[in-house]
């Protein structure tokens, strides 16, 4: 495993992040990763080198499983060793049902869910601590001092932003400059090969202050890893892969764009004896503007393993651009959903 600083914060972290959204999760009834399951593959990414771990105070059914599983298994080893990433935002019902205050980014809530959060990973302090989405309702300020707050408690060591607007996050980083408060240091927004256009006004924030980007989502749900095939229909699905189980699949994750992305991955590996899914998320590794970290949610040690591949693998500057280049068609256009 090769390691890399996050951007400006002077944390290592491995070049792969492993996720944990899948943890403690109902699915009509089912738990997609049980506890046993949970702490197979944790051992399994640490064998592997990976020594960051993300995850938030509402993954797990109820909300906070996900969080509990990985505290369990952090009473085995020494927590110093990892970079521990979590988030606030989303109505938390690990308590019971939500109540008024049990969501947003108001003082109120953040100040409860981080005590909460702490004490079920069984740690004193988080490396990093991410806003999940934005709050219309709290004024930023408030939610940015509550934040710098926590840094200067010790709890927090490295605050982050999950998915928003270029300008939202553009008034923060004011906010925070304005103010002398802690800024934002990392991102984590939906980034793949075949989902770059979308976003690029937040990317190019990040490039030019020096924010580290943590993408979700780097494979498109598994979409980019090559395991779909195009039919007159639309996809034939593995049975059991989220694309067969999840209804949004299709309209979230396949797309005319994402075909003509996904052939070119394809020969990119071939050439390289590598498989998709290693050659998306070295595509990401080696963006040049700012740190990308991807985060991997993989279901099984198998795909870990084969994620955890992608750092043996190097991409020349040709096999890059020609993936970049198949968003676009002869005459320069992107390719859009459909056809």
């Amino acid at each position: 495993m090769e390691y890399t600083t996050l951007g400006s914060t002077g944390t290592t972290v491995s070049e792969l992040c492993f996720g944990t959204w899948r943890f403690g999760r109902e699915t009509n009834g089912v738990v997609e990763t049980d506890r046993e399951e949970a702490h197979e593959l944790l051992d399994a990414a640490w064998d592997r080198g990976i020594n960051f771990i993300d995850t938030a105070n509402v993954y797990g059914t109820p909300n906070g499983k996900s969080e509990r599983f990985i505290g369990e298994w952090l009473e085995d080893h020494d927590r110093d060793d990892f970079v521990l990433a979590s988030k606030v935002y989303f109505p938390f019902d690990g308590w019971g049902e939500p109540g008024p205050n049990d969501s947003g980014l108001g003082r109120k809530h953040i100040r409860r869910q981080i005590e909460g959060t702490l004490d079920r990973l069984g740690t004193d302090y988080l490396d990093l601590y991410y806003i999940h989405r934005w709050d219309d309702d709290a004024p930023i300020e408030e939610t940015l001092r509550t934040l710098n707050d926590l840094v200067r408690e010790g709890k927090v060591h490295h605050l982050g932003a999950s998915t928003m607007a270029a300008w939202q996050l553009t008034k923060a980083l004011w906010t925070s400059d304005v103010e002398g408060l802690e800024r934002f240091k990392v991102t984590q927004p939906l980034f793949h090969a075949a989902y770059r256009d979308d976003v690029v006004d937040y990317l190019d924030v990040c490039a030019d202050q020096d924010l580290a980007v943590c993408p979700y989502s780097p494979l498109a749900g598994g979409f980019l890893t090559g395991k779909y095939e195009r039919t007159d229909d639309g996809v034939e699905a593995p049975e059991d892969s989220r694309g067969a189980i999840d209804p949004q699949f299709d309209e979230y994750y396949v797309s005319a764009r994402g075909w003509e992305v996904l052939d070119e991955i394809r020969a990119v590996a071939d050439e390289l004896d590598a498989t998709p899914a290693q050659v998306a998320l070295r595509w990401l590794i080696e963006q040049e503007k700012f740190t990308c970290v991807p985060i991997v949610g993989a279901r099984t040690t198998e795909q870990l393993d084969e994620n955890a591949g992608a750092t043996t693998v190097s991409l020349s500057a040709d096999q890059h651009d020609r993936i970049a280049e198949a968003r676009y068609d002869e005459e320069g256009r992107r390719w859009g959903h459909r056809e």
